[in-house]
């Protein structure tokens, strides 16, 4: 039997697979048309070295194709390298250019498919601890900004490198906080007071020299009236500041034992209150839109979708609709122009309203086929 090996760049997740696939014994394993919907499936496939018959052949003179993965692959492989790190930090002789190295992976996510990077964020995806999942949605966001803003690679790998490890001095107690819901205790509150400081000192252990990303680490919770911690400055770095407002608003957007997720929309308008002079806060705002992809939404018609991409006006998004008027799922979901009155946004809705549940990576592909 003819067969090729199967390759990452070779599977589409939420598509029917367009051949059998088979081990190297020539076992069929999975029929034409089997729809792989994760991408734990498709590294399981890739790991066993499977094969499928009737592949298009390749000349053997010609190298492979490079892999191309897909911006949320790119997040997720960020977020577990992270975490992976945190756990080990004291062990790792190259720390330093480690986080530089998960830096320019979230950069990678966000050059291959912002929107998929931004839906991210909104919902949670990935099975990542709080702390790594929180540095990692900060860090999307900083990147996105300071792209948006014109600013150097340079800078831009320092900010980001910076929100993935401005809590290095707190990891354990941000994954307590999460659920707790009783008052801070005294020592709570001066181990969050110390954090910046203690995350600076761990960093310089590690082999950091960077100053703008020290600085901003050292400084995100300082506030322009001399009110934050840990020193109490006026004299905050523009790049601190940045990673201050993306730490606060996408904070905003997670669940806490406390309290509910926010909107999009509302994370903004309290951002919006907090600093409504800061071009940097109207530059995050601006960024993430009033409804960013992974947004979901009720339309006019009654249906309800999934926000896949921006319309020419920022209220005007288009949304996938994977669900007829009865409930029921659609072989491939249709595409709704919200500029159009009879299909206009008139709710926000949870992540969870949807009739049927997507996975991440067909919430992924979804945005990612709408560019």
């Amino acid at each position: 039997m003819d067969k090729q090996r199967i390759r990452m760049s070779d599977i589409v997740i939420g598509q029917p697979l367009p051949w059998n696939v088979f081990d190297a014994g020539n076992k069929l394993l999975l029929r034409k048309g089997f729809i792989v919907v994760t991408e734990g499936q498709i590294d399981k496939l890739i790991e066993q070295g499977l094969f499928v018959e009737g592949h298009t052949k390749r000349e053997a003179e010609e190298p492979p194709p490079k892999e191309n993965p897909s911006a949320l692959r790119h997040v997720n492989r960020a977020a577990r390298h992270l975490e992976k790190l945190f756990l080990n930090l004291s062990n790792e002789g190259d720390a330093a250019a480690q986080f530089r190295e998960i830096a320019r992976e979230i950069a990678q996510g966000l050059h291959v498919n912002a929107d998929v990077c931004v839906a991210s964020i909104l919902l949670n995806q990935g099975s990542s601890s709080l702390p790594v999942r929180h540095s990692v949605n900060v860090a999307i966001l900083s990147c996105l900004v300071a792209r948006a803003m014109g600013r150097p690679d340079e800078e831009i790998e320092a900010i980001v490198a910076a929100a993935l490890t401005m809590n290095l001095g707190m990891l354990d107690l941000q994954a307590r906080l999460a659920s707790q819901v009783s008052p801070l205790t005294a020592q709570q509150r001066e181990h969050i007071r110390n954090h910046p400081v203690r995350s600076v000192e761990m960093l310089s252990q590690a082999g950091v020299t960077d100053a703008d990303w020290l600085e901003a680490v050292l400084q995100h919770h300082e506030l322009p009236d001399g009110s934050g911690y840990p020193r109490g400055t006026t004299d905050i770095g523009e790049l601190a500041e940045m990673l201050r407002f993306a730490d606060v608003y996408t904070a905003r957007l997670s669940a806490r034992a406390t309290r509910e997720a926010m909107s999009a929309q509302q994370a903004g308008r309290e951002l919006h209150q907090m600093a409504d002079a800061s071009p940097l806060a109207s530059a995050l705002i601006k960024s993430f839109g009033i409804f960013p992809p992974g947004s979901v939404v009720r339309l006019a018609s009654g249906e309800m979708g999934l926000v896949v991409r921006n319309g020419e006006k920022a209220h005007q998004p288009f949304v996938a609709v994977p669900t007829n008027s009865n409930g029921e799922p659609r072989m491939t979901p249709a595409t709704r122009d919200t500029s159009l009155d009879t299909h206009r946004v008139v709710s926000l809705l949870t992540p969870g309203a949807l009739p049927m549940r997507l996975s991440d990576e067909r919430i992924a592909s979804l945005i990612g086929a709408s560019g």
